[in-house]
């Protein structure tokens, strides 16, 4: 089976290289002629358009930015859901729970299937099997690519009907944004105390307040190491997505609230393409500009 890639940022190519590391065929396209090449480079095949690619496989992973690009990927003038190929798609993509059941419906319409497969983990964890699939969606297509899944995301969490799985992503994303939010302002105010920041660092590791963000996040606020593992505007994105969810539920959410303002002013001291641990700028003195 040759599987299909849509998006090929930072997840869509980890997601590549593990399934050309297990033997996979794959064939990917993006808007981005450089991110084609790359995947070329790595061994696969880079599809001229989305009818092209659509042709050549039976499976396609969804890896674009937002629900409005798979909008447009789906059901636009050359969606991948307007052509006569019955297709499974994998949608990794983080969407509000409205917006992926609406996929799903409107796919199984046209004889379609949706896999909604968000990704909890940066890239390079996506890239070494160490992120978390939540898995919801077609029951039938489950089944069908249980070993597509794993060879995608050997950690799975299996959900309900789709949209259940953009619920539980939501939530995971919430309480990660404030454990890094958490991060920076105790490591900000342990530099301002005069402490040396890294082995602060391994203190807070070995204390009570000890949190896996630590591992992938500490050292890059520590170093000012912010090259992207995950871009920083992305994370103000989900962050908008969540609080819109919760407004909408009737729910307040008074730390999530005061993050996505963190987000946005470390995206205007740094920019948005840098990753999210960046945020600490927000909160520690002397900022970098």
């Amino acid at each position: 089976m040759t599987v299909g890639i849509v998006g090929l940022g930072f997840v869509g190519m980890a997601l590549a290289e593990r399934l050309l590391e297990s033997g996979e065929d794959v064939c990917g396209i993006d808007p981005d002629p450089a991110r084609g090449a790359l995947l070329a480079a790595a061994g696969a095949n880079s599809a001229p358009s989305l009818p092209a690619l659509a042709g050549a496989c039976s499976a396609v992973v969804l890896a674009v930015y937002d629900a409005e690009q798979i909008e447009d990927v789906l059901f636009g003038a050359e969606g991948l859901a307007m052509g006569d190929a019955r297709l499974t798609f994998l949608c990794v993509t983080t969407c509000t729970p409205e917006r992926a059941a609406g996929f799903a419906r409107r796919l199984a319409e046209r004889g379609h299937a949706l896999i909604e497969f968000p990704l909890s983990g940066t890239s390079t964890q996506i890239r070494h099997g160490e992120a978390t699939g939540l898995v919801a969606g077609d029951a039938e297509a489950r089944a069908e690519h249980v070993l597509l899944l794993a060879t995608l995301c050997p950690e799975r969490v299996e959900l309900g009907p789709a949209g259940s799985a953009a619920v539980v992503k939501l939530g995971i994303n919430l309480v990660l944004q404030l454990n890094r939010a958490a991060l920076a302002e105790g490591l900000a105010f342990a530099e301002a105390m005069g402490l040396e920041p890294a082995g602060f660092l391994e203190a807070l590791r070995r204390s009570a307040a000890a949190s896996a963000v630590m591992v992938g996040k500490g050292p890059k606020m520590v170093a000012r190491d912010f090259h992207p593992e995950s871009r920083i505007a992305q994370t103000l994105k989900d962050a908008d997505m969540i609080c819109e969810t919760a407004r909408e539920a009737g729910q307040h959410l008074p730390m999530m609230t005061a993050q996505r303002e963190l987000l946005r002013d470390a995206i205007e001291l740094v920019g948005g393409d840098r990753d999210s641990s960046a945020v600490i700028e927000a909160i520690r003195p002397g900022r970098l500009i």
